[in-house]
């Protein structure tokens, strides 16, 4: 179930948008912020301008549950091209060496990229959003500086290959937040000795929400419709519903005595289904994560 927008008022939901190639993430969080009537949108995750697929925004007070949905599960289809390296590891970048691929097999590829299913240590692109020393890492690399990134742990659930037609490499990829797939593309050229680039990027899906719930801005602009703050988070956590003692405590942030149903946040909900908060275990009850409502 969905809410549309009336005139003068923000609503208070979810906006899963299929973002266009060519488009940044915030130029579509500025297109939602005319399409909603209010400035305070925001988004869970960024995506590469090349990137298309499923952009994750929230509107009013559901942009506080954005920082909690950056922290889920993503997946992805992506084509990987061999043979070449570039500065942003994508077809965006400039090309800095091209290498023969003549000698790679089918066999090697799959072997290769098998190596990173599972928990790995990563290092991100120099082109991304992470801070160095209070400066975006892409911003440094764009005056010219030589960046050099930690290695940071993350989880490929599951990495099906579709097609290995060299130099292109098409696969898909569950995997967790803070992956980035153009170091993949990148980690896997080195190892083949060809480099290697991202020429294609769609993510079709971030934790439960995924293309088959996702708009287009042009099918926004008919009609604009949120998933109610409710029903995502209800969609997204592991849901309690609480008795109005319990609901009355939630309101002013105070801690549940109840033991949550298993480990980290879960949405909470009064009696007659309204969204009040996040909580997670804590001893022998729960505390408040974020509450929602006053």
């Amino acid at each position: 179930m969905s809410a549309s927008a009336t005139a003068g008022e923000a609503p208070a939901g979810i906006v899963v948008v299929d973002k266009p190639g060519g488009t940044t993430s915030h130029g579509v969080v500025s297109r939602v912020r005319r399409l909603a009537g209010t400035r305070k949108v925001g988004h869970a995750g960024t995506l590469d301008p090349m990137a298309t697929g499923v952009l994750v925004l929230g509107v009013g007070r559901a942009t506080r549950l954005l920082g909690h949905l950056m922290l889920t599960e993503k997946a992805y289809d992506a084509t990987v091209r061999l043979g070449a390296t570039t500065t942003t590891d994508d077809a965006e970048g400039e090309v800095l060496e091209v290498r023969d691929t003549s000698h790679v097999t089918e066999e090697q590829v799959r072997r290769g990229l098998e190596r990173y299913v599972g928990r790995i240590e990563q290092v991100p692109t120099a082109v991304s959003a992470i801070k160095v020393d209070g400066r975006r890492a892409y911003a440094r690399v764009r005056d010219g500086e030589e960046v050099e990134l930690a290695a940071r742990p993350v989880t490929i659930h599951e990495l099906v290959v579709h097609e290995v037609d060299l130099p292109d490499v098409r696969i898909s990829l569950r995997c967790s937040s803070g992956t980035y797939v153009r170091a993949l593309a990148r980690d896997l050229g080195r190892d083949l000795g060809t480099g290697g680039h991202l020429t294609a990027l769609r993510r079709t899906a971030v934790g439960p929400f995924d293309l088959g719930s996702a708009r287009t801005l042009e099918q926004l602009a008919d009609d604009f419709r949120v998933v109610p703050i409710a029903e995502a988070a209800r969609s997204t956590f592991p849901a309690v519903d609480l008795d109005e003692a319990e609901a009355r405590d939630v309101r002013v942030g105070r801690r549940l005595s109840r033991t949550l149903p298993g480990a980290g946040e879960h949405a909470v909900f009064a009696p007659d289904g309204e969204f009040l908060a996040l909580y997670e275990p804590s001893g022998e009850g729960a505390r408040p994560v974020a509450v929602f409502v006053g």
